[in-house]
């Protein structure tokens, strides 16, 4: 099903080119996922957490953007768990927590897949602005 989100991230230019991938964008939640590539990973051979915050960042912008007028964040934050490592294929799942007048909150979790179970690279919490009516 194609939604206001799916319309954004078709015309997302800079997380196109990083090889992110939409899966999935409902209302208020979206997931993405992103492999983490040579030219991801820094000096410390770890991914590079702006990848990572960029990846979070492009998966609220899709939840954020699923009721369909324009959203734009107001603010973030994110918390690194754990070393994302090249070859990593991150997932990134947002939620909407809440919604009120034109602003909301949503939280992204980035996991990778384990043979142990998914295990938590970041958790990211993003405040979102509308500044277009629907």
């Amino acid at each position: 099903m194609t939604n206001a989100a799916h319309t954004m991230f078709a015309d997302d230019l800079a997380s196109n080119a990083l090889g992110i991938e939409l899966v999935e964008a409902a209302e208020g939640h979206a997931v993405a996922t992103m492999r983490i590539t040579e030219t991801m990973v820094n000096g410390h051979d770890i991914a590079h957490g702006g990848y990572v915050f960029l990846l979070a960042d492009t998966t609220f912008a899709c939840a954020c953007n699923s009721h369909g007028p324009v959203t734009v964040a107001s603010g973030a934050e994110i918390s690194f768990v754990a070393a994302g490592k090249l070859g990593d294929h991150l997932i990134a799942t947002a939620t909407e927590r809440t919604r009120y007048g034109r602003n909301g909150i949503y939280d992204v979790t980035v996991h990778r897949e384990t043979p142990d179970g998914p295990e938590v690279v970041a958790e990211f919490r993003g405040r979102s602005r509308t500044i277009q009516k629907a």
